[in-house]
C-alpha cells in the first residue's frame, strides 16, 4: 500500500505562503490558489515568536500547531533553506512518524524545485492585452501621435483627436508638422529628421520641446512634446500645458507689477530664517542700499557693515525682541551706502511660525524714506522761522502802541480843537470842514490800529486782564452811548435790556468787556440796513452769564461763519465789502472773551440776521 503524501508548504520570510501540495490544503480545509499568511492558519503559541510576530525569528525545530484555531494539536517541522541569492524560504511539514528520513529530504528537493519553477498556489498575472492598454491609453490626459518619417500622421489616441480635431475632421493622414507656426515648422522637421538620422546608431534618443498649436476649432494649444524615434516611426507625447504657462504668464505679470509698485514706492521687501546668514530680499532693495544684485549676496553681516554705526545696536536688538516675544515691529535706522551717501530706512516686519508656533524666520518691507526724513527737517525749520518770525512781528507791533497812538491822539485832539474854534474864530468855513474830516479820519485810523495792536499783544501773549468788579449793565449802557449815533446815523434801532432786569456783577477787564460789546453792537449795527434793529437780552445760569447781541441784518453765509474770527478776515459778501474794517473785530472779540474763560458763538441766515452768543463764567469769581 502507496504511503499517503504528507502535508507540506514553503513560506516566505515575510510570512506568506508561497507553495503548499494538495496534502496540506485538505488538512487545513482551504481553497488552492489562494495567497495566506501563515498566522492565518497556524498558531504558534506564545513563546515560539517575539512580540512582533517576525517570521524571521522563528528557530528550525518540531512545534505544537493549532491549525485556524482548531483546539487539536498537530505537530509541524520547521527548516529554513537558503537560496543561493541569499534568501531563505521555511518549509513547514507535518510529522509522519512512518516516513523515513530519505522520504523527507526527497520530498523537501521536489518542493524546492516546484518553488523554482514558480509553481505557486497564486493566481498567475496574465498578459495585459491589446484592448487592456487601449483602455489605459484613452484613460491618460497625453496625447499620442505616431509618424512616419516624413511627419504624415499615422495614428493618434483619443485624446489627441478631442483637443485638436472636431467631428468633421479627421488629422490621420495630415502632416504633423503642419499643426505648428509657420516659423515653428523648420525646427519642428529637423528635430524628427535628426532622431531618425540618430536612431539608426542609437534607438534610446529622444526630443524633447515645447511649442503653441493651432487646434482645427481655432484655438491655440502650447503643448510640452517628446519624441523618440524607432523603426522609421516618430513616438510622439504631449502634455497639454496652455494652463501652466498662463499661470506662469500671470505669476510673471502680478510679480512684474509688484516690482512696479515697489518701486514707486521706495520699497522692498525682505525674509531672513533665524540661525542662517544669509538674507533674501526684492530687487528694489537693492537699489535703497545702491548695490549690485548681480554682484552683492545679501546676508546679515553685510547689513550690519552697511548700517550706520549708532542705529546697529537699536536694529539688533529689535530683531532680537522680535523672536523672544514673538511680536510685530516696525523702525526707523540709517544706512550708508556704497559710495558715502546716507539714506533714511523704515523697516517694518512680522515673525513667521512653524505648526508648532516656533519662529523660524522674520520677514517684512523696507523703504527709502530719505526725501521725507529731509522734507519733515526742512518743514521744521521753516515752522520754526515762521513762528520765531511772527512772534518778532507781534512783538514788535505791540512795542510800537505807544509811538503810534501818541501822533494820532495828537492830531486828534488839535483837529478838535480847531473843529470847536477853541483859540478863537475861524472865519473860513472850508478850514472848518477840514478840521472835522482831520478829526474823522485819525479817530478811524486810530481804531484800525488799536484793532491791530490788541490783536498783536494778545498773540505776543502781552494783553493781560485787569479784574475788577463789573456792572454788566453799565459796561452795556457805555458801549451802547459809544455806538448811539453811528446807530441813529443809519437809522437803525438798537434795544437795551430794560431797567426791570437784574443786573449781573462780574469780575472781569473793565477795558476788554467794554470792547467785547462795542465789538459785537458796532459789527450788528454797521451790517444791518435802514429801518433794521438790533437787541440785547441775557440770562443768568448756574455757573455763567448767557448774553446774546441779536440783529435782522444781512446775515453770513454758512460757509463764511468759520472765518469771521480768524483775524484780517470778513465774511466777503457785496453788502460787508462796502463797509470798512481790518475784519479784527469779531477775532479780537473772541480772544478776549476766552481770555475770560468764555466761548463766543455764532448763528446766522442770510437776509435773516445773525445772533452772537457770548457765554461768561462767573462762579468763581462771583461777587456776592
Amino acid at each position: 500500500m502507496p504511503r499517503m503524501e504528507t502535508p507540506r508548504c514553503a513560506i516566505s520570510e515575510d510570512g506568506k505562503i508561497i507553495f503548499a501540495n494538495p496534502a496540506f490544503y485538505e488538512l487545513i480545509e482551504r481553497e488552492q490558489n489562494e495567497m495566506y499568511d501563515i498566522f492565518d492558519i497556524f498558531d504558534f503559541g506564545e513563546d515560539a515568536l517575539p512580540e512582533n510576530r517576525d517570521i524571521s525569528y522563528l528557530t528550525a525545530g518540531e512545534y505544537n500547531i493549532h491549525l485556524h484555531g482548531d483546539p487539536v494539536v498537530t505537530e509541524f517541522r520547521f527548516d529554513w533553506v537558503s537560496a543561493t541569492d541569499g534568501t531563505r524560504t521555511l518549509i513547514a511539514s507535518a510529522i509522519d512518524p512512518l516516513a523515513p528520513d530519505e522520504a523527507y529530504s526527497e520530498e523537501i528537493e521536489q518542493l524546492l524545485a516546484a518553488i523554482h519553477t514558480k509553481t505557486k498556489i497564486a493566481p498567475q498575472h496574465q498578459d495585459i492585452g491589446e484592448q487592456d492598454f487601449l483602455n489605459f491609453v484613452d484613460m491618460t490626459h497625453d496625447v499620442m501621435v505616431i509618424t512616419d518619417e516624413s511627419g504624415i500622421i499615422l495614428a493618434a489616441n483619443p485624446t489627441f483627436n478631442r483637443n485638436f480635431t472636431d467631428k468633421e475632421h479627421n488629422l490621420i493622414g495630415t502632416s504633423f508638422i503642419n499643426l505648428f507656426a509657420g516659423d515653428d515648422r523648420h525646427m519642428v522637421r529637423n528635430t524628427m529628421q535628426t532622431l531618425l538620422r540618430e536612431a539608426l546608431e542609437d534607438n534610446t534618443n529622444t526630443a524633447n520641446f515645447e511649442l503653441p498649436m493651432r487646434t482645427q476649432t481655432g484655438k491655440t494649444r502650447w503643448v510640452e512634446w517628446r519624441q523618440k524615434s524607432q523603426n522609421n516611426k516618430i513616438y510622439a507625447s504631449g502634455r497639454d500645458i496652455t494652463d501652466i504657462r498662463q499661470k506662469h504668464a500671470d505669476l510673471l505679470r502680478r510679480q512684474r507689477q509688484l516690482s512696479e509698485a515697489e518701486a514707486i514706492g521706495r520699497m522692498g521687501h525682505w525674509h531672513w530664517i533665524i540661525g542662517q546668514d544669509n538674507l533674501s530680499w526684492s530687487e528694489e532693495i537693492y537699489r535703497i542700499f545702491g548695490v549690485d544684485a548681480d554682484h552683492f549676496q545679501p546676508s546679515l553681516n553685510k547689513l550690519t557693515d552697511m548700517i550706520h554705526k549708532r542705529d546697529i545696536g537699536r536694529v539688533v536688538q529689535a530683531f532680537q525682541r522680535a523672536i523672544i516675544e514673538e511680536n510685530n515691529y516696525n523702525m526707523e535706522f540709517r544706512v550708508i551706502r556704497p559710495g558715502g551717501e546716507p539714506r533714511y530706512i523704515q523697516c517694518e516686519g512680522r515673525c513667521e511660525k512653524d505648526d508648532s508656533g516656533e519662529v523660524i524666520a522674520l520677514y517684512g518691507i523696507m523703504q527709502d524714506i530719505t526725501e521725507r526724513i529731509l522734507y519733515e527737517e526742512e518743514l521744521k525749520k521753516a515752522k520754526n522761522a515762521s513762528e520765531q518770525a511772527n512772534i518778532a512781528k507781534s512783538q514788535f507791533l505791540a512795542n510800537m502802541s505807544h509811538e503810534l497812538r501818541t501822533p494820532l491822539n495828537a492830531i486828534i485832539g488839535f483837529s478838535e480843537m480847531m473843529e470847536n474854534q477853541m483859540l478863537g474864530p475861524i472865519f473860513n468855513e472850508k478850514y472848518l470842514e477840514y478840521a472835522t474830516g482831520i478829526r474823522q479820519s485819525g479817530q478811524h485810523l486810530l481804531d484800525l490800529i488799536s484793532d491791530i495792536l490788541d490783536m498783536s499783544k494778545i498773540e505776543a501773549g502781552k494783553y493781560v486782564l485787569d479784574l475788577e468788579r463789573t456792572s454788566l449793565q453799565e459796561t452795556l449802557a457805555r458801549a451802547n452811548n459809544m455806538i448811539e449815533a453811528r446807530a441813529a446815523e443809519k437809522g437803525v434801532r438798537v434795544c437795551m435790556p430794560s431797567a426791570e432786569t437784574p443786573d449781573v456783577m462780574l469780575k472781569a477787564d473793565r477795558r476788554g468787556l467794554l470792547q467785547v460789546f462795542l465789538n459785537v453792537l458796532s459789527n450788528a449795527v454797521k451790517f444791518t440796513p435802514e429801518g433794521g434793529k438790533v437787541w440785547i437780552e441775557y440770562e443768568t445760569r448756574d455757573s455763567s452769564l448767557l448774553l446774546k447781541v441779536c440783529d435782522n441784518g444781512v446775515g453770513i453765509p454758512p460757509n463764511k461763519l468759520a472765518a469771521v474770527t480768524r483775524p484780517f478776515e470778513q465774511a466777503g459778501t457785496s453788502y460787508t465789502r462796502d463797509h470798512e474794517g481790518t475784519g479784527l473785530g469779531l477775532s479780537i472779540t473772541k480772544e478776549l472773551v476766552a481770555l475770560h474763560g468764555g466761548t463766543l458763538h455764532i448763528d446766522s441766515k442770510v437776509e435773516i440776521g445773525t445772533t452772537v452768543s457770548i457765554r461768561l463764567p462767573y462762579a468763581s469769581t462771583e461777587i456776592a
